[in-house]
């Protein structure tokens, strides 16, 4: 126990990044007390650089860090390039080919996400969050009843106290407070990888315009990611399955060579670079296990989002939008809650089945697209068969790529209307292909937790960019919440409730 008195906030959020940044700032905007803990002093180096447009054009926008991140100076990532499945050949899609993702918001960024997530935490200070950094929390304070706060020791070591009305853990896979919500984390049988990554300079690019994309290349044993963060500097890293863990344990210098040998194109890429051998990128670096949820993302008092609550395999860069898209719905709850429109258990739940829904969009989908068999005309024509338009089978790919990631559909009509009737007709045109048992599709696209995805990332891209003219959405689940008319809170269907 601490000595002094114990201090008092509306939220207490433990980690500073996305996830941690974002929902201090949402919380913080509406005139809440909110205190910000972070074990470590920024900027500081973490994965996870390549974003999505859903992040970058949505919720970025709603935090107001928009402009800065257009000065930063990050790579403009317009799409994917794969050398996947049974094609011989690499396969590229851009965001810019659909016409639901054209225009200002069809790319996103490579981030040096040291450089991304110290504009996030200072936009948290501007918005008057209380960051305090080199503070790491031991425990958290409550009853049976609810989670109080948390106990931590500050920057010279003397352990203190914080109560709050609620806590929002951010602090990645490894929180030492996440148990405190129940139940327990479940590790995917089906993603067991493990992978071993690294930071080079001097490697090839992908000819213009797509020289920022995420390059992709499958192989025997697995497949590389290769990210450009700038001119230079590259992320590379090799992901295995489990049973081949041992690739890469002893020397991972020669792991990491080893394993670029029997991928071609990624030797070609990397003939003429040199590994970085000193400041942040110079180690090589192994994550395991990494795909995992947790049997409860909450509890009275206590809420997990990002890593915290759950991760999945980052073939498709999803790790910072599910952080930011999951301290969105937090902020919601809370705000909603803070302001007395809705209740804790109603609130709470929306998050918890929004969230969950979210990591299983991609879990489903993930299972399908790790089918090495299939080259990537089968889903540029299945994409085709959904879309039921005349544009080509890589647009409507695209557009599919766009729903199921979520969250990467960006609003470029005029009206919110607008969008609303090509989100209606894509929607009927999913209907009517699961109608007609003939057609042959990805299993994925039959998950009705797929279509609903579609929809919801539509609209958090439709409120950030039109804000109150934006239309209000039907609940994702019986009985269940919708956002207002900012994003910024739940209001219930009839459109009574918060704000």
């Amino acid at each position: 126990m601490s000595d002094n008195a114990a201090e008092e906030f509306d939220l207490v959020v433990v980690g500073g990044g996305p996830g941690g940044s974002t929902v201090a700032s949402l919380v913080a905007m509406q005139g809440s007390r909110v205190v910000l803990l972070e074990k470590e002093t920024f900027p500081r180096w973490q994965i996870g650089e390549s974003l999505l447009p859903s992040t970058v054009h949505g919720v970025c926008r709603l935090t107001g860090v928009t402009d800065e991140l257009a000065k930063a100076g990050f790579t403009i990532k317009r799409g994917g390039t794969q050398r996947w499945g049974a094609s011989p050949e690499p396969w590229t899609f851009s965001f810019s080919v659909s016409p639901l993702l054209a225009g200002e918001t069809s790319f996103a960024y490579q981030v040096e996400r040291s450089k991304f997530d110290q504009i996030l935490l200072d936009r948290a200070k501007q918005v008057g969050v209380d960051v305090r950094e080199q503070c790491s929390v031991t425990g958290v304070l409550g009853d049976d009843e609810r989670v109080r706060g948390v106990s931590y020791v500050d920057d010279t070591g003397a352990a203190r106290e914080i109560r709050a009305k609620f806590v929002v853990d951010a602090s990645g896979n490894k929180s030492r407070i996440y148990p405190s919500v129940g139940g327990k984390r479940r590790y995917s049988e089906f993603f067991r990888n493990v992978a071993l990554f690294g930071y080079f300079e001097g490697g090839r690019r992908l000819p213009p315009p797509n020289s920022g994309n995420v390059l992709s290349v499958a192989f025997d044993n697995g497949w590389f990611w290769y990210i450009p963060l700038s001119d230079r500097l590259t992320s590379v890293g090799a992901v295995v399955p489990h049973d081949k863990a041992s690739r890469i344990r002893g020397d991972r210098e020669e792991a990491m060579r080893s394993l670029i040998a029997e991928c071609p194109m990624m030797s070609d890429y990397l003939r003429d670079a040199k590994r970085v051998t000193d400041g942040q990128y110079g180690e090589l670096r192994v994550r395991k296990d990494y795909s995992y949820i947790n049997e409860k993302f909450w509890r009275p008092g206590l809420l997990l989002v990002g890593d915290a609550a759950c991760f999945i395999d980052p073939v498709f860069s999803s790790g910072v939008h599910l952080a930011t898209y999951s301290a969105l719905l937090a902020s919601r709850s809370i705000n909603s809650v803070l302001a007395g429109g809705v209740g804790e258990h109603e609130a709470f739940s929306e998050f918890e089945m929004r969230y969950r829904r979210e990591y299983g969009v991609y879990h489903e989908f993930l299972k399908a697209f790790y089918d090495l068999n299939v080259t990537q005309d089968v889903y540029y024509s299945s994409a085709k068969q959904v879309t039921k338009n005349v544009r080509t089978e890589l647009e409507s790919f695209v557009e599919l790529i766009g729903g199921v990631s979520g969250e990467s559909l960006a609003v470029t009509g005029s009206t919110a209307g607008d969008y609303e009737s090509r989100a209606r007709e894509f929607a009927e045109a999913v209907d009517e292909l699961i109608a007609d048992e003939g057609q042959s599709m990805i299993p994925v696209l039959k998950s009705s937790v797929v279509k609903r995805a579609m929809h919801e990332g539509a609209q958090v891209q439709a409120r950030a960019l039109l804000g109150p003219d934006s239309e209000t959405e039907r609940p994702l689940f019986e009985g269940g919440l919708v956002p207002s008319a900012d994003g910024l809170f739940w209001s219930v269907p009839n459109g009574a409730g918060a704000h």
